[in-house]
C-alpha cells in the first residue's frame, strides 16, 4: 500500500507530500547514501549499546536497557530495509518519505538515549550527524526541518530522562549546539550556493562568447574555403597552387579550432540530447575517410579503414564527432605513418578503435589527456596547432551515450584510442554507394540562397564548376523557384529561416531535396526543423563534404 501510494503520487489533502518533485540524478544517490547510512547508523548505536551496558555494569554484564535499545532497533531494522527498498524502486524527491526516515531516525535516537540515560549520551553526536547529513544532502528546507525535530527529540529526552533533568545546564548547551551548528551550516550553504550561480553565470558567459565568437568567424572561413577552392580551378602554376594549398592547410587548422570551440560551448549548454538510432559503422568510416582524406595527405599519414558490416545503436552525428576527434589528432600527433580505424566485436558489445604509429606517449600524461585545455608541451618542440579539446569532447560525447573513451599509449610504440560500449543493432540502414560521390551534377537545377554576398558568390562559382545550373540569391525569393535541390543557410536575414525557404517549395512534384548549411550547433538546427530527408551541414563546409551530401540526397532520390 505504502509502496502504492509512492508511485502513483496520488493522495488528498497531504498529495503534495507524495507526489514526485524533480530531482537530479546526484540527489537520487544522495539520497540511497542516507538509506545506507541510516543502516549503519542501526548496526553503530546497537554495537555501541552492548559495549556501553557492559562496562558500566558492576557485574559487566549485558543490562536490560541495552536489551529493550536492541529490541528496539531490530523492530525499526525492516522499516529502514523497507525505505532503502523505496529509495532504489522509486527515485525520485517524494517529501513525506524523507520526512518520515527523519522522523524515525530521530525517534529511534531518543529511545536509546531515554532508555540508556548517561550512558548513551555520546549517542548525541550520531543525532548531530543525522540532521548535519540531511541538510547537506537535501537542502536549507531539510535542514530546517531536522533542526526543528532535534528540538524536539531533546524536549521529549529532557522529560524522560531523569539524568538530564538533573542537569540543566547539559540540556542547554546540546539544545544551543543542535541550533548553532544547522544555522551555521546553513549560512554556509548559502554561500556556497552563491558561489556556485555565480560560477554557473561565469560559464555561460563563458559558453555564449565562445559560441557566438565561433559563429560569427565560421562565415569568413567558410567562404574564404569555397573561394581557395575556386581558386585551384583557374590554371595555377605549380608554384602558386603550392602556395594555396598551404593556405588552405592552414585554414583547415582554424576550422578545426573553430569546431572544437562550438563543440564545448553546446556541450556546456546542456542542449545536447543524443538519439540513438540504428549507425552503419561503414558509412561512419566513409565519412571520415572523406573528411580527412586531404589532412591525411599534407601530414603523409596513410589512413586504413577496416572494412564492416558492423551496425551499431548510437547517436550518427555524436559518434561521428567522437571518431573525427580521434583521427584528427592521430593524423596531427603521428604524422609520416599509418593510422588504422576498425572496430572489434565482443557478443553484442562493439568497440571501434583508432591506432597509430606515432611517438607515443608518457604514461604520466595519460590520466589527463580527457582533461579540457591540457596539452602535452615540452621545451624546444614544435608548435601545435588546437587547444587540446578534441579528447575532452569525446569524453564528454561518450557520457552523453553511456560510451566510454581508453587510451593505451607506449613511448616509441604509438599509441591506441578506443571507444567501448557501442550495442550492435540488427536495423540496417540504407547504405549510399561509394561511385555515387563521383557522379557529375549537369542539369541539375540548385537555388542558392545566402545572405552573404562572398559565400553566395564562392558557393554558386564553386556549384556551377560542377556542372550544376544555379540560381542564387541573397534574399529569400518571392515566390517558389523551379529546382530540383535547394542549398540554403539557415538565418537567411529579415526574420526568414532556410527551413521556411525550403517549406515555400514542398508543393513542387518532386519535392526538391534540401541542404542547409549553418555556423550554430547543427543538432539543434535539426531539432528545429524536425525533417530527416533534409541535410545539415556545420560551416565552414569543405567542397567534398558539399559534394558528398549532394550525392547522398541523389542516392536518396533514386
Amino acid at each position: 500500500m505504502w509502496s502504492g501510494i509512492i508511485a502513483s503520487g496520488q493522495g488528498d489533502g497531504a498529495g503534495f507530500l507524495f507526489r514526485r518533485l524533480k530531482s537530479a540524478p546526484a540527489e537520487d544517490a544522495s539520497e540511497r547514501m542516507q538509506a545506507w547510512i541510516r543502516l549503519f547508523i542501526l548496526v553503530l548505536v546497537s554495537a555501541y549499546a552492548l559495549v556501553a551496558s557492559v562496562i558500566v555494569s558492576p557485574e559487566q554484564r549485558v543490562q536490560p536497557w541495552a536489551i529493550e535499545v536492541l529490541t528496539y532497533f531490530a523492530c525499526y531494522t525492516p522499516l529502514a530495509i523497507g525505505l532503502l527498498y523505496l529509495i532504489i524502486r522509486f527515485p525520485g524527491h517524494y517529501p513525506a518519505r524523507r520526512v518520515f526516515g527523519m522522523a524515525n531516525d530521530f525517534a529511534g535516537l531518543a529511545f536509546a538515549i531515554i532508555a540508556g540515560g548517561a550512558a548513551m549520551l555520546p549517542t548525541y553526536a550520531i543525532i548531530m550527524w543525522v540532521t548535519v547529513g540531511n541538510g547537506l544532502r537535501f537542502g536549507s528546507r531539510y535542514m530546517i526541518a531536522a533542526a526543528v525535530m532535534v528540538q524536539l527529540t531533546l524536549a521529549v529526552i529532557a522529560v524522560l530522562t531523569p539524568y538530564w533533568q538533573a542537569n540543566p545546564i547539559l540540556v542547554f548547551t546540546l539544545s544551543l549546539t543542535a541550533l548553532i551548528v544547522p544555522v551555521y551550516i546553513q549560512t554556509l550553504l548559502r554561500h556556497i550556493e552563491q558561489a556556485r550561480r555565480d560560477a554557473e553565470e561565469a560559464n555561460t558567459a563563458k559558453s555564449r562568447f565562445l559560441a557566438q565568437a565561433s559563429h560569427d568567424l565560421r562565415q569568413p572561413v567558410h567562404a574564404i574555403g569555397l573561394f581557395l577552392n575556386s581558386l585551384t580551378q583557374t590554371g595555377l602554376a605549380p608554384e602558386q597552387r603550392g602556395i594555396v594549398d598551404r593556405i588552405d592547410r592552414s585554414l583547415q587548422g582554424v576550422a578545426e579550432l573553430f569546431r572544437s570551440l562550438l563543440d564545448i560551448s553546446t556541450l556546456d549548454s546542456g542542449a545536447v540530447t543524443p538519439k540513438l538510432e540504428p549507425v552503419a559503422i561503414r558509412d561512419l568510416f566513409r565519412l571520415l575517410e572523406q573528411q580527412n582524406q586531404v589532412s591525411a595527405a599534407w601530414a603523409g599519414v596513410d589512413l586504413r579503414f577496416v572494412a564492416t558490416d558492423r551496425i551499431v545503436l548510437a547517436d550518427k552525428a555524436l559518434l561521428l564527432t567522437m571518431l573525427q576527434n580521434l583521427v584528427s589528432n592521430a593524423i596531427k600527433y603521428a604524422p609520416r605513418g599509418p593510422v588504422l580505424i576498425g572496430c572489434r566485436a565482443r557478443g553484442v558489445c562493439v568497440s571501434i578503435w583508432v591506432i597509430d604509429r606515432g611517438p607515443g606517449i608518457a604514461g604520466e600524461h595519460l590520466p589527463r589527456l580527457f582533461d579540457e585545455f591540457y596539452q602535452i608541451r615540452k621545451l624546444g618542440n614544435a608548435d601545435m596547432q588546437g587547444v587540446g579539446l578534441g579528447l575532452s569532447i569525446v569524453r564528454r560525447l561518450g557520457d552523453l551515450m553511456g560510451l566510454d573513451a581508453k587510451i593505451r599509449s607506449r613511448p616509441g610504440h604509438g599509441t591506441s584510442v578506443a571507444i567501448h560500449g557501442l550495442v550492435a543493432a540488427e536495423a540496417v540502414p540504407r547504405v549510399v554507394d561509394r561511385d555515387s560521390y563521383s557522379v557529375p551534377l549537369h542539369g541539375l537545377r540548385v537555388l542558392l540562397i545566402e545572405d552573404d554576398i562572398d559565400v553566395l558568390d564562392a558557393t554558386a562559382h564553386l556549384l556551377r564548376t560542377w556542372g550544376a545550373d544555379v540560381a542564387a540569391w541573397s534574399v529569400v525569393p518571392p515566390h517558389a523557384q523551379p529546382c530540383d535541390l535547394i542549398v540554403t543557410d539557415f538565418d537567411v536575414g529579415g526574420g526568414v529561416t532556410g527551413a521556411d525557404c525550403i517549406a515555400m517549395h514542398r508543393n513542387q512534384v518532386p519535392p526538391p531535396m534540401a541542404i542547409v548549411m549553418t555556423g550554430h550547433d547543427e543538432m539543434a538546427i535539426e531539432e528545429i526543423i524536425a525533417d530527416a530527408n533534409i541535410l545539415v551541414l556545420k560551416k565552414p563546409v569543405r567542397p567534398a563534404e558539399l559534394r558528398s551530401a549532394i550525392a547522398a540526397l541523389r542516392s536518396r532520390r533514386e
